[in-house]
């Protein structure tokens, strides 16, 4: 298909800082009346072929970039699995991206009795322009699939996945419960182990904060594999350092998430505070950290933060939260995502923010932590404020971002002229030395 983008010469302005600096926003796609969304988008930039930059967006659309998000061609992905959104974009360190999608066969709703049946993953070794047809994870009918995330092992390609099972979903009744789930691939997706259970509490049928979601993993330096989910207003960890065969004893809780992963925010409706799990795979000072970035009401209903931990020791004990967004006034920053660069270890998060707002007004911000996490420099993407559509328009449950050998492309929904849209900005850290694979040292 014909490339199809929108540019904006605009400005970058750091929130302490005045020195601007200029910047292209990038418009990825829009709405064109005739499908769905684009909205709930996931962006992966390869660490082999840093110019590779590829998004998902729901339900079944790819955006493809082969000159490092400046222009985008498009494509809507097909499988006979079925292709039903959560749209999660990956790229390995071989030059391969994954993308991983709810799948319910025929199409229909939840009154199909195949109503996400399993998530499918799917293989593109272009850059996005095209995919294998799709390979089923998870298959456990009657049962429901839902909210996947993925990693590989930046040693030998290896990938996991994790996600929710439902035993029916929005079920009201106490004896549908749900969990975690894992499944591992050592063939580069084209064959998935018999899923497994990881958590120990199961939770109910709700999709809501009684529901274990928002399970993301991540790898470690020596093929160790973290997740942590949000479950009872608290974040839950667990770890397996046999490539997923076996676990830990006991899920730990590590942090209360006060307000639970599931927050209203005046003008969107649910806006999900689910955690975002990442690691250091760089050869700095916080070479293994682990970090934990997830959004909660800690400081008043009406003042929800952006937060992020880190453990230095593989999971064993965890700091303090600390705050990423810089305000101190009672204003919403929701909807996070991060990525971890591993060529530099340094942590980027994108989120939606309200402090320069009295109304539903929104700005996107991208925050950067050079320090392990301690501290953090917000940018501001000038230009990019809209006000959101409420509940009349699905908006999605997450935005993203990516980096890889300094190269940052976040990924966002908006909305302007009854459209939805999604976007990215073109921000690049200088100087840095290309790392496609993290070789595991003592």
């Amino acid at each position: 298909m014909k490339p199809i983008v929108g540019i904006c010469i605009l400005y970058l302005l750091t929130l302490s800082c005045s020195t601007p600096k200029a910047i292209q926003l990038i418009k990825i796609a829009e709405n064109e009346g005739k499908h769905y969304g684009p909205a709930e988008p996931s962006m992966a930039v390869s660490p082999l072929h840093p110019e590779w930059v590829v998004g998902g967006s729901i339900l079944d659309r790819v955006h493809y970039s082969s000159d490092g998000g400046q222009t985008f061609g498009h494509t809507f992905l097909k499988s006979p699995l079925g292709v039903f959104g959560d749209p999660v974009l990956w790229a390995d360190h071989l030059g391969n991206f994954y993308y991983v999608h709810l799948g319910t066969p025929g199409g229909g709703g939840r009154n199909t009795s195949r109503y996400l049946e399993s998530l499918v993953i799917h293989q593109s070794i272009d850059g996005g322009k095209s995919w294998d047809e799709g390979t089923a994870i998870g298959t456990n009918p009657p049962k429901n699939q839902d909210k996947p995330w993925i990693a590989s092992d930046p040693l030998n390609g290896d990938l996991v996945v994790t996600w929710t099972e439902f035993d029916k979903y929005a079920s009201t009744q106490s004896t549908d419960k749900s969990r975690i789930r894992f499944s591992k691939s050592a063939d580069q997706g084209k064959t998935w182990t018999q899923a497994i259970t990881i958590s120990d509490h199961e939770g109910d049928c709700l999709d809501d904060d009684y529901t274990p979601e928002g399970a993301v993993p991540a790898y470690g330096l020596h093929h160790q594999i973290y997740v942590v989910w949000a479950f009872d207003q608290k974040l839950w960890f667990d770890k397996s350092l046999d490539g997923g065969l076996t676990w830990l004893p006991r899920d730990q809780e590590i942090m209360d998430q006060i307000g639970g992963w599931s927050l209203d925010v005046p003008g969107l409706g649910r806006a999900n505070g689910m955690p975002v799990t990442c690691t250091d795979l760089s050869i700095n000072q916080y070479r293994g950290s682990i970090y934990v970035c997830w959004a909660d009401l800690k400081n008043g209903e009406d003042n929800m933060d952006v937060w992020i931990m880190h453990s230095r020791d593989e999971g064993r004990t965890w700091s303090q939260r600390i705050k990423v967004n810089q305000d101190t006034g009672p204003r919403y920053q929701f909807l996070p995502w991060m990525s971890v660069d591993p060529a530099t270890g340094y942590i980027y998060i994108v989120y939606y923010d309200r402090r320069n707002h009295a109304d539903t007004q929104t700005d996107v911000v991208v925050a950067t932590s050079k320090d392990g996490g301690n501290t953090f420099k917000e940018i501001l993407l000038t230009g990019s404020t809209f006000t959101p559509p409420g509940n009349e328009v699905f908006f999605g449950d997450y935005n993203g971002i990516s980096a890889a050998n300094g190269i940052i492309r976040p990924i966002w929904t908006s909305y302007a002229d009854k459209k939805l849209s999604v976007w990215t900005a073109i921000i690049n850290e200088k100087g840095v030395k290309k790392n496609t694979v993290a070789k595991a040292k003592s």
